[in-house]
């Protein structure tokens, strides 16, 4: 047995590794609504105080065989409140049967397949000061959201936030959609500034501050808007992501919503949140994506081809310009990277890309047809 992770960050919650490496299963107690496996506290001096507790923050879910030659995991999240709520390390020993050779309790050392030891810790700074002003706000709005919609519906949460807050960033996207486009325009004339004064950077560093003031085009304005936005879109897809189960989110709620009476309705449209969904979400995903990042190709690949010079066949197939290579690897490279992530993430999590995605597409069709009409 094993821990599946060592060291433990402040309000989230150990998983065990248990894996059975002998030819016969493993037969455990039902021992809700304590855990699984028994728990200490290791104090000074390595100092072993035994825990026990009746509270739980999710049902308990009984442990009860490991088959031969196989692995089961153990998620201590129902006591993450109870047994592991002050911060130090523990250590869990799974109980089996007498013909299993365990070892002297005493010796308070790890043993592989018996006992396991972690560490929890306080979050850092940066954590504490993301969550009070990013993770906790979005999720009490979330919950806000769910308190008013039928069945009080995660998928129908998501869309309506997802919306609000795509709406109040629309302003800093679209000026940083537009200084992208003005950079895109600019990039031919970029990479012959780079071919001009590849041996003197100076005089490339000059040439291009001159080129920026005649065409006004500001760096920052494709930078700055997304550095404003980006937290708080990192900070929605944590909040959806982890804070779907309330039960475990106590750390990150407001008081009014302590004590809630309900949860998150999981099902929507016959689709289960709170797991990934193989066949719907990752190929729609990754078309939504394609057609953003086109969309996002559209202008510079217009204005490129208007000014390429008429070539012969050969000259045709000679190779792609450093712009270009860069397009088709995020052209294909980052639908096919987000169609894995929804493999592996909640339906929650792929609900809420997508439609953000298709919020995008919409604003990039309104920045194109300004400039491709």
């Amino acid at each position: 047995m094993q821990a599946q992770d060592r060291t433990v960050k402040g309000d989230h919650h150990p998983v065990l590794i248990v894996k059975n490496a002998s030819e016969k299963d493993v037969l455990l107690d039902d021992r809700c609504p304590m855990p699984p496996v028994d728990v200490w506290k290791i104090n000074g001096n390595d100092i072993a105080l035994q825990l026990v507790t009746k509270e739980t923050a999710l049902p308990c879910t009984p442990l009860t065989v490991v088959k031969a030659g196989e692995s089961a995991t153990i998620s201590l999240a129902p006591w993450k409140y109870s047994l592991f709520k002050d911060y130090g390390t523990y250590e869990v020993q799974l109980p089996v049967s007498d013909e299993v050779e365990v070892g002297p309790r005493e010796n308070s050392q790890y043993r592989e397949g018996i006992i396991a030891r972690f560490s929890t810790y306080e979050a850092g700074t940066f954590t504490q000061l993301f969550r009070t002003f990013i993770t906790k706000p979005l999720l009490n709005f979330l919950i806000l959201i769910a308190s008013l919609v039928p069945d009080h519906n995660l998928g129908l949460a998501i869309i309506i936030v997802t919306i609000i807050v795509k709406l109040i960033l629309f302003i800093p996207t679209q000026h940083a959609m537009e200084g992208q486009k003005k950079m895109q325009d600019i990039q031919p004339k970029m990479d012959e500034l780079k071919k001009k004064h590849k041996e003197d950077p100076k005089k490339l560093q000059a040439a291009t501050m001159q080129l920026w003031k005649e065409n006004k085009v500001n760096p920052m304005q494709s930078c700055l808007p997304m550095l404003i936005q980006f937290p708080i879109l990192i900070g929605l897809f944590y909040t959806i992501r982890d804070g779907s189960v309330l039960a475990l989110s106590q750390h990150l709620l407001y008081t009014p919503y302590q004590d809630l009476s309900w949860t998150f309705g999981m099902n929507f449209l016959g689709i289960d949140l709170a797991t990934p969904n193989v066949y719907i979400f990752p190929p729609v995903l990754m078309v939504l994506q394609y057609i953003q990042m086109k969309l996002s190709f559209a202008i510079s690949n217009k204005k490129l081809e208007q000014k390429k010079p008429v070539k012969k066949k050969e000259e045709e197939k000679s190779a792609m310009s450093q712009q270009e290579i860069q397009q088709k690897m995020m052209l294909y490279g980052l639908p096919l990277m987000i169609g894995f992530f929804a493999i592996k993430f909640p339906s929650a999590v792929a609900l809420y890309w997508g439609i953000s995605t298709l919020f995008a597409i919409g604003q990039q069709l309104v920045v194109n047809r300004r400039v491709l009409k």
